[in-house]
């Protein structure tokens, strides 16, 4: 099967392989991602408010 792309590809040679001519960017994740204080407010309102409907609304009830 051919593909119509193989013509753009350099043919690979594994005794020299060629070195990428600049580094890949760096990722950044979430978890590793810096918070602002206003989102971690929002964090907290929204904790806080989950935990009244779970807890205190069966409390009442």
């Amino acid at each position: 099967m051919s593909d119509d792309h193989d013509e753009d590809r350099p043919e690979y040679d594994p005794e020299s392989p060629t070195v990428p001519e600049k580094e890949p960017p760096l990722r950044s994740t979430a978890p590793q991602s810096e918070f602002t204080m206003s989102q971690v407010g929002f964090g907290f309102v929204v904790l806080v408010v989950g935990l009244a409907v779970t807890f205190g609304l069966p409390l009442l009830f």
